[in-house]
């Protein structure tokens, strides 16, 4: 889990506040572009929209079917809860919350204070994410501090996406690109599934759990950012496993992980409430 760290402090004195976004030198290649077809131009992808939690990092976010007087979003992972990670098998469902957020605009510096009225969604089952519904609006949010929310894919990314992880609470992007998937990520007591895995040069640390994931081509959010092995430990907290479908374990050290986002938007219905029984919804029930 990516919450702040004695350790990463320690990271962050050495990397310095405020460093340059790391270079994909771990990438794939991409093809060369066709005279007929160029290469879509990269969004520019900053801090607007992104948020700092207590312990954690965020993002004001929407789906493409909310409209500007629903509620605003929050994205973060399931284990930034404050109330403690949710057990195996837990799933929080509208349950209240006073929690604060800081609200960054493009340049990383504070915009606003913004509250949530309740945990709408949380779990760490098959994935890790949590959904605050704040309470203000997109259209209050947007005329009161100009900031728009980020969108939510709703398209699982492929291998080889460029990607850039934006972390509100240290201030801090990073650039790589989506290396491949893991079946299923298995860290102590949490089993996640279909998480994406980062070339080396998303080399996060504590604090940055919760960050969006953006597709630097469409400006969306694919994923949130939540683990990565540290230490090079076999299936145990702050080292996650890969296990494939024959179950063969792989450890990958100093290597990081998301949890997808295209899942989400099924989820959500009218007014920006989830509704977990609408057709095509698999998040994870209670």
């Amino acid at each position: 889990m990516k919450k702040p760290l004695a350790g990463a402090l320690l990271a962050l004195a050495l990397l310095g506040i405020g460093a340059a976004p790391a270079a994909a030198t771990s990438a794939p290649a991409s093809a060369p572009a066709s005279a007929s077809a160029p290469a879509p131009a990269a969004v520019a992808v900053d801090f607007a929209g992104t948020v700092a939690l207590s312990n954690c990092s965020g993002s004001v976010v929407r789906l493409p079917q909310s409209q500007p007087d629903d509620p605003a979003l929050v994205l973060s992972n399931g284990h930034c809860l404050e109330g403690g990670m949710p057990g195996p098998g837990v799933v929080v469902v509208n349950r209240p919350s006073t929690r604060s957020f800081t609200l960054l605009n493009s340049a990383g510096n504070r915009a606003a204070t913004l509250r949530a009225g309740k945990i709408a969604y949380a779990t760490m089952t098959g994935t890790d994410v949590s959904l605050y519904e704040l309470t203000s609006t997109y259209r209050q949010i947007e005329t009161r501090y100009r900031i728009k929310a980020l969108e939510l894919d709703t398209v699982r990314p492929a291998q080889g996406t460029a990607i850039k992880v934006v972390s509100g609470y240290w201030k801090r992007i990073y650039s790589c690109a989506v290396d491949g998937f893991a079946y299923r990520l298995k860290e102590a007591d949490w089993t996640f599934t279909d998480s994406i895995r980062y070339t080396a040069a998303c080399d996060t640390i504590g604090g940055t759990s919760g960050s969006p994931v953006i597709d630097t081509a469409t400006g969306k959010v694919v994923a949130v950012n939540n683990t990565g092995n540290e230490s090079g430990g076999r299936c145990t907290l702050n080292n996650p496993c890969e296990v494939d479908e024959n179950g063969t374990v792989t450890v990958r050290q100093g290597i990081n992980y998301a949890q997808q986002a295209y899942t989400i938007a099924p989820c959500v219905g009218t007014g920006n409430k989830i509704d977990l029984s609408r057709p095509g919804c698999a998040l994870p029930k209670p």
